[in-house]
């Protein structure tokens, strides 16, 4: 079974939008050009990005899958380094955990014959875990970040008594990372009570029994949970080098 709709109700479905939009009018909390504006953007590019899909579904190429990855790690890349911006020489780091990220989850799924290695299973589990790593890096470094700047004198006090960057900044990733993970952590313990995943929502839209649904889903909750642990580890553990020099000395740290 599939699901149609035609482009009069898919116009259907602002309702709510619209009762949004009119909210904001009654509360003039201005949010209009940014409400009509975020349906917009995602209308263009869900769209172009399906065309992409489906040309890369026809093609049945892994050459397209990796390429089209690449693309998604690399713009995730650039919005996470937009959100971290103080943080010094994100963009490395950020694009390492990315890149990790997707690599070990596809990797972990496959090796466990979860999925076929093809375009229609490769792609969204691809883009899910691409995005849920790039939330958790740029968390986590803005975290960190407001963490160097308010322990900044406590940071060079423990320098000056010999410490290294690592052992200095050592507390300060570690709040930095429950930070980045504990939105997450909290989806995951309350997936099936309080909201539906995606993956276990689609399957049960096509008709697929239930409990293949969840078990389905649960893989992919588990294996994406620990490889966006890692990246925000990893993106953490190379971003902090950003704010110290090689001589273990803090940085001057820009106004924010």
């Amino acid at each position: 079974m599939s699901v149609q709709l035609s482009l009069g109700e898919l116009a259907l479905s602002l309702v709510l939008v619209a009762v949004a939009v009119a909210v904001s009018l009654w509360r003039r909390a201005d949010l209009e050009k940014d409400l009509g504006l975020a349906v917009l953007r995602s209308f263009l590019q869900l769209t172009a990005v399906g065309y992409v899909i489906q040309a890369i579904f026809d093609s049945d190429s892994l050459l397209l899958v990796v390429a089209l990855l690449a693309v998604m790690v690399g713009v995730g890349t650039w919005t996470a380094q937009r959100r971290a911006r103080s943080v010094p020489h994100a963009t490395f780091p950020i694009l390492i955990a990315l890149s990790l990220a997707a690599a070990s989850t596809l990797g972990v799924v496959l090796a466990l014959g979860v999925f076929e290695a093809t375009p229609r299973y490769l792609v969204p589990v691809g883009g899910i875990v691409i995005g849920n790593a790039m939330t958790a890096a740029a968390v986590a470094l803005n975290r960190l970040a407001d963490e160097v700047h308010a322990q900044a004198p406590r940071l060079e006090a423990t320098l000056a008594l010999g410490a290294t960057s690592r052992q200095a900044a050592a507390p300060l990733v570690t709040q930095s990372l429950r930070s980045g993970m504990i939105t997450l952590i909290d989806q995951t313990k309350t997936t099936g009570i309080v909201a539906f995943p995606g993956i276990m929502t689609g399957m049960l839209l096509a008709g697929a029994d239930p409990v293949d649904a969840v078990r389905l889903q649960l893989v992919i909750l588990w294996t994406l949970l620990g490889s966006v642990s890692l990246s925000a580890l990893l993106a953490l553990s190379l971003g902090y080098r950003g704010f110290f020099t090689d001589a273990h000395q803090l940085r001057e740290l820009p106004e924010v």
